[in-house]
């Protein structure tokens, strides 16, 4: 098979999933019910916030005269902020992600896909623009642009633990990083280290299979990695469990002290669970990190 032949097998596996994931999306975006988005700050916009005591220096142009004629004070009628914010998105492409127990669950790669985009898709509707982090794809609003993260988001990567993507981050803008989190932490550590010195706060999703918080091996097992880059044989594996789950929780707590020092939100998600309450937290969480 010839090199050309192989990179258009490749162009048309991609294009083929390209459409799958962004209705699954779409559906998933769908499905969550979130009012909407603003900031609550006084600022230019078209909604109404607020109303409030006229002060010294107001021009008589903002004075709300139907509201101020209920009483002896002038009320003036704020809006609401409405400036657009920038969202880079991290989603991990690595060959971990695309590890599954069970045929009836999604793969943790599909699971970190359909949220980043979901997330991205109602970002977009409420003026947001969205991108990824690093060069590769800047924030733009636009169903231009989720059809260009749709596409990104279908490539994989051939490692066995993608780092996450550090360069060019945004000041002020906000971040969404989706991964199993199963590779070096000191990449993560210093991804959001960095994010937190340009003043980039955001979330940080953990996606995990359920095989891999429970451990259910026992006997002779051979461990390997998706990649094919690690391979690790036992008779007895029931014994690796309670080291297993101890490195586990030992992760878990890294990421979520790390969260807690560079004002970022940390949550967890399996894949047996309902996507939806993961992009609901998803989206929740992106507003109370900052973006109203």
């Amino acid at each position: 098979m010839t090199p050309e032949t192989v990179l258009r097998a490749a162009a048309e596996t991609e294009a083929a999933a390209l459409p799958a994931l962004l209705a699954r999306a779409e559906h998933l975006a769908g499905s969550v019910l979130l009012g909407d988005h603003g900031r609550r700050r006084a600022g230019m916009g078209d909604d109404f916030w607020q109303y409030r005591p006229a002060q010294a220096g107001d021009s008589r142009r903002i004075i709300d005269y139907r509201r101020s004629a209920r009483g002896d004070v002038e009320y003036v009628r704020e809006r609401e902020l409405q400036i657009a914010q920038s969202v880079m998105f991290w989603v991990d492409q690595g060959a971990s992600m695309r590890f599954t127990s069970d045929d009836d669950l999604p793969q943790k790669a599909d699971r970190a896909r359909v949220l980043g985009l979901a997330t991205a898709i109602l970002l977009v509707r409420a003026g947001e623009r969205v991108g990824l982090t690093g060069t590769s794809l800047p924030p733009r609003r636009g169903n231009q642009q989720i059809l260009r993260l749709a596409g990104m988001f279908t490539q994989d990567a051939t490692e066995d633990y993608s780092p996450p993507e550090h360069r060019a981050m945004i000041p002020s803008a906000r971040a969404v990083f989706i991964s199993d989190f199963m590779g070096d932490i000191a990449e993560v550590t210093l991804a959001l280290t960095k994010a937190a010195d340009r003043g980039v706060r955001g979330v940080l999703l953990h996606v995990l299979d359920p095989s891999e918080e429970a451990f259910p091996f026992s006997g002779r097992t051979i461990f390997e990695s998706v990649g094919g880059s690690l391979s690790h044989e036992t008779l007895k594996a029931n014994d690796l469990r309670d080291r297993y789950l101890e490195r586990l929780a030992a992760r878990k707590d890294e990421l979520t002290q790390l969260c807690a020092i560079t004002g970022w939100q940390y949550g967890m998600h399996h894949t047996d669970r309902p996507a939806q309450a993961a992009l609901l937290w998803l989206y929740r969480a992106l507003d109370t990190g900052g973006l109203r």
